[in-house]
């Protein structure tokens, strides 16, 4: 750039003259210009578009038209060439068989392009018809699925693999730890934010929303700016924002850390099955992807662990005034940010998938790669001497720098605004064109039919995954006031109440110079009662109400008895001195409830276990549909078996049995939407696909918790109806077992 043009203005002018002389097919040197101003806006090199056919390469030696190294090292030796892989070495040097050398051009793609005088008619007709360069893409796309199948075959599945799973498999831990950390600490954050019923239902949902706009944020980058640093940046947002609400004190800004940690978090699941599915050879892929969807599972277990082992132990927390509390909860929150961190140092000495490099003309970066785990699977295996046999692997002609030139051509004018941005507006078109391209003919049918199961799916499976403990708290709730104590028209006289006052409900009393002292009031309501002369000091309530009560003469002091609990209550000549700030925790008389929630988490986790097992094992064996199906299927069946958990343990019993079919399909759908998307699209498609999915969860949780306590014959029935739709037209997708990954 700076040997082109010695300022802005010249580059200006220098642009407009471009676009002029590519219009009327000029000289050499107008495309000589244009070639410069491609490298400023796209980074590289307009000399790609000499390979206009890689049917050039030698063949000999191979059975895969020259990709393998033959008599393919004599043009390489011709060529003279190298890539920045092997750049340092002197003409003297002794390069090892396997060691890559650069890519062997065929010398006719050369002749026009170099300088010579067809090189401006062939440059032109490149950029003419972007339709003709798109359907040579799809071609190079092809080509590369078929070739690139070749080359996992050869690198081995091995240690490198494995080494990947356990990094990604960390980031899929940190979503499963997402999801269940807000209703691991709503009943703590409730009492200690005040919160009301409709902030407490927001503050549930907030991080699948989150989830959702990062879902479709990071897949769409993905495809843009790769898998590996897209995966990163949304970790690093998860991560920071998970440490900063574990810290925050008002009801607001931890509603927004949420929100902000579900949308780092919700690129998880389409980045890494995408991820990982490039590393992964057809054989393997099935089985190796169910395995990964294990720590989602150890994800759960996790978070459940964890809240059982630090929430109910309130000695660890701290607090400076009443204005700033740092309680057990908080502990709880920052702990679950540990996946996260650690997934960012593992996944810093990763790679990036070399199918992404190769997808966008990437050639050397994508070898260097594919060596790396050819070369660490071999030496892990005992055979350090086998070397990587492949020269030069077929890259995709892009069509970034096509459409950058097409904008030049059809502008009569370039303002230094359009120069400055015009890389992000082709990111940003890229993105809306993989999206549409969804929606397109050719793939209309498969998303339309994806995006049916995985709503269904998703309605169903999160609204009673979350209906079920709503439903346990619900049973506990009758069983606690079915032993409700009630006093009418008492009167009492110069007492002193100094023991805790629980489950009580006391009608049309009178207190008369009664004291209530150092003491602690759990679902106690008075109604329609006199405090006369009464004396309030130390107290602590949860669950209590005052409704149409009186109070004459009376004092309070140092207690939590705000006047939000005092429903049409008049007030008579009473004071209020030194009220306690928020809502206070006292949690010992709930420590069984709240054992009992994180118990049933953790085997309701726990019970997917022989799912996953099943589904590795049986995925590349019955194939994707007929897991998808059948699973779906026998949740189905299992809903109907809901009518009958009237009990604690029944429901955890069922709670278990659903989960542990559903996964199974939950497998299958993450493999089948991997494989049925090309690789250019993929991260784009599963992300659209998992934020619909978090749409649907939150429908699915808002309904089905409407009938809690009302009827259990609708939710059942919503979500039986929805898993016999997902399994009608999950038959209606295609097989994608044993294809090569596109």
């Amino acid at each position: 750039m700076e040997e082109g043009y010695q300022n802005r203005t010249a580059f200006i002018k220098g642009a407009k003259d471009i676009a002029k002389e590519v219009k009327r097919q000029a000289s050499k040197k107008v495309g000589r210009s244009v070639d410069r101003v491609s490298d400023q806006y796209s980074k590289r090199s307009y000399n790609r578009f000499e390979e206009d056919d890689d049917d050039d390469y030698p063949t000999q030696g191979s059975q895969d038209g020259g990709y393998y190294r033959g008599d393919s090292q004599a043009a390489n030796d011709d060529e003279g060439g190298h890539s920045d892989s092997t750049e340092g070495h002197d003409e003297d040097d002794e390069i090892y068989e396997g060691e890559y050398q650069g890519i062997p051009r065929a010398e006719s793609g050369k002749g026009s392009l170099a300088g010579g005088p067809g090189s401006v008619t062939a440059g032109a007709q490149q950029f003419r018809d972007i339709g003709a360069s798109e359907a040579e893409r799809r071609k190079d796309q092809e080509e590369l699925a078929q070739q690139y199948e070749t080359i996992l075959q050869e690198c081995g599945h091995g240690k490198f693999q494995w080494s990947l799973y356990f990094v990604l498999g960390l980031a899929l831990m940190a979503d499963g730890v997402e999801i269940f950390v807000v209703g691991f600490v709503l009943p703590s954050a409730e009492k200690d934010m005040c919160l009301s019923e409709p902030n407490k239902s927001m503050l549930g949902l907030i991080v699948y929303f989150g989830m959702m706009v990062g879902a479709f944020l990071w897949g769409a980058l993905a495809d843009r700016i790769g898998r590996r640093q897209s995966l990163l940046i949304s970790l690093s947002i998860n991560s920071v924002f998970s440490f900063f609400s574990s810290f925050v004190q008002g009801y607001s800004t931890f509603l927004f850390c949420r929100l902000l940690s579900g949308v780092g978090i919700g690129g998880s699941i389409p980045i890494v099955f995408s991820y990982y599915s490039e590393f992964l050879s057809q054989e393997k892929r099935g089985e190796h992807l169910s395995w990964l969807c294990m720590f989602w599972m150890i994800g759960g277990i996790y978070a459940s662990a964890m809240a059982w082992a630090i929430i109910p132990h309130y000695g660890w927390s701290f607090q400076m005034g009443s204005a700033y509390q740092f309680h057990s909860w908080r502990v709880f929150v920052l702990v679950c940010a540990f996946p996260s961190v650690a997934a960012i140092a593992s996944l810093s000495a990763m790679p990036e998938s070399p199918r992404f490099y190769l997808e966008n003309g990437k050639h050397d970066e994508g070898w260097m790669i594919l060596k790396q785990v050819h070369d660490t699977n071999m030496r892990a295996k005992g055979h350090p001497e086998k070397v990587f046999s492949v020269t030069t692997i077929k890259t995709v002609k892009q069509m970034d720098e096509l459409t950058i030139m097409q904008c030049i051509i059809e502008s009569d004018k370039l303002t230094e605004k359009i120069i400055r941005n015009v890389c992000f507006l082709v990111h940003m078109l890229q993105i809306r064109n993989n999206i549409v391209a969804c929606f397109s003919p050719e793939y209309k049918r498969t998303t339309f039919m994806l995006m049916a199961v995985w709503f269904t799916m998703s309605f169903s499976y999160y609204g009673l995954t979350v209906w079920f403990p709503d439903m346990i708290k619900y049973i506990q709730k009758q069983e606690y006031e079915s032993r409700t104590k009630t006093f009418s028209k008492e009167r009492v006289e110069h007492i002193t109440f100094n023991f805790t006052l629980e489950n009580q409900v006391h009608l049309e009393g009178h207190y008369f110079n009664d004291k209530f002292l150092n003491l602690k009031m759990k679902s106690m309501v008075f109604e329609d009662s006199v405090f006369e002369e009464c004396y309030f000091e130390d107290i602590t309530s949860t669950h209590t109400i005052f409704r149409n009560c009186t109070f004459v003469a009376s004092l309070f002091y140092n207690t939590d008895l705000f006047k939000y609990r005092m429903v049409n209550c008049k007030l008579v000549n009473s004071t209020f001195l030194h009220n306690k700030e928020g809502c206070m925790l006292d949690f010992s008389d709930d420590f069984n409830n709240a054992y009992m929630i994180y118990f049933v988490n953790f085997l309701g986790t726990l019970a997917v276990l022989p799912g996953n097992i099943v589904s590795a094992l049986l995925m590349d064996k019955i194939g994707r549909l007929r897991m998808l199906a059948g699973s779906s299927v026998i949740s189905c069946v299992s809903c109907f078996f809901l009518m009958f958990g009237n009990s604690e343990s029944g429901m955890i019993a069922l709670l278990c049995l659903f989960g542990g079919i559903s996964i199974a399909s939950w497998n299958a759908l993450d493999v089948i939407t991997v494989e049925l998307y090309p690789s250019d699209k993929r991260t784009t498609a599963f992300g659209f696909l998992n934020a619909l999915c978090k749409l649907a969860a939150v429908l699915g949780i808002s309904i089905f918790q409407s009938f809690v306590g009302i009827t259990k014959a609708v939710p059942i029935l919503f979500a039986a109806g929805a898993l016999a739709a997902g399994s009608f037209l999950a038959t209606k997708l295609p097989e994608t077992r044993g294809l090569v990954l596109q």
